[in-house]
């Protein structure tokens, strides 16, 4: 996937290893939901949401197409300033002129799959005086083969995991990030299936699995918001994590065409995935548990299936990993240990 935005999509199981059974019982008990019908359904009963963002500057990783171009661009037309990140300097451009107002677009380049990359566009942003008031760290990847970054991490756990936490770590260490900043991470239901392994979010070697490498990833975005709202509990800052459905984005396409060809029917439409994002934005609604995920602007269970419950990892384990691979001063190289032996 490239930096445009999320697979959002838990996958069904393997045809080839799974009863047909089983298969059909996937799709009868997610597609109601996840698709454009049940967005359909759910915001027939919402009412209207007249976002108001002038003021504020928004920072969206991965913002360039897809769902974050999508949410970007409906806070440009609600008169917010957008700082889009991507990889592209070509699709960023293109998506300022895609835009009501593109002289309120401000393009970044930078390439999340790397550390040095994250941490020059955090020193970048702190040269110019920047002050982030809704942060969208949408940008993600799902690989089928085991490609490694060439800072030797496996490319869905740098990209998806450790350069969300390393570049809002920076931003508040930075004091880029306004007391009342909104925090958003883009997650997606291929999480709904792991449980969490911390030392199994850089597996390379003959243990990757791809499906498994991206869902870990997924199921880390939800813990590091936990983490996130505890730090900073009785704060003005409001952190949330959000799934938006099944999208048919370019990235689902690639990464999942059978599953696209499938349900292209109805599959949701960017600006449908990106809903949630605006109205977390706009509303900052309350959150009554620390570990939950919104889908279809309403607070959700993080768990569907009871044995993802059982890990017995926590927010603080994950975090000091994170720390383990550069969230901390020492080298990027230092790995920890748990990890060279799968590698």
């Amino acid at each position: 996937m490239s930096a445009s935005g999320q697979a959002s999509a838990s996958l069904p199981p393997k045809s080839n290893n799974a009863p047909l059974k089983k298969i059909i019982s996937f799709y009868v008990r997610f597609t109601p939901s996840y698709s454009k019908i049940g967005f359909h359904a759910r915001s027939l009963f919402w009412r209207r949401l007249d976002a108001d963002f002038r003021g504020q500057t928004w920072l969206v990783v991965g913002g360039s197409e897809g769902i974050g171009g999508s949410a970007a661009r409906s806070a440009v037309a609600a008169g917010a300033t957008v700082i889009c990140v991507g990889r592209d300097p070509r699709k960023i451009e293109a998506f300022a002129g895609s835009t009501a107002h593109p002289q309120r677009v401000i393009g970044e380049v930078a390439d999340f799959s790397l550390v040095a990359s994250v941490r020059e566009l955090a020193a970048r942003l702190q040269d110019r005086g920047v002050k982030v008031h809704v942060l969208v760290n949408n940008v993600g990847i799902q690989k089928r083969d085991q490609i490694l970054t060439r800072e030797g991490l496996e490319t869905s756990f740098a990209t998806n995991i450790l350069s969300h936490y390393l570049f809002t770590r920076e931003l508040l260490e930075r004091g880029l990030l306004a007391e009342d900043a909104t925090v958003i991470e883009t997650s997606s239901g291929g999480m709904y299936n792991h449980p969490m392994v911390v030392k199994d979010l850089n597996i390379t070697g003959s243990g990757y699995l791809g499906v498994r490498a991206y869902g870990l990833s997924k199921r880390a975005q939800v813990m590091l918001t936990e983490y996130w709202r505890r730090r900073f509990a009785g704060s003005q800052r409001r952190f949330y994590v959000m799934h938006p459905g099944w999208v048919d984005t370019a990235a689902v396409g690639r990464s999942m065409p059978r599953f696209r060809e499938t349900l292209k029917s109805v599959l949701r439409k960017d600006p449908q995935g990106a809903d949630t994002i605006v109205y977390l934005a706009a509303a900052r609604p309350p959150q009554k548990a620390d570990e939950a995920i919104w889908f279809d602007r309403k607070e959700r269970a993080a768990h569907i299936f009871p044995r993802t419950r059982q890990s017995t990892e926590t927010p603080e384990s994950l975090v000091a990993y994170l720390d383990g691979y550069g969230g901390a001063p020492a080298p990027l190289g230092s790995r920890p240990a748990a990890d060279r032996q799968g590698s």
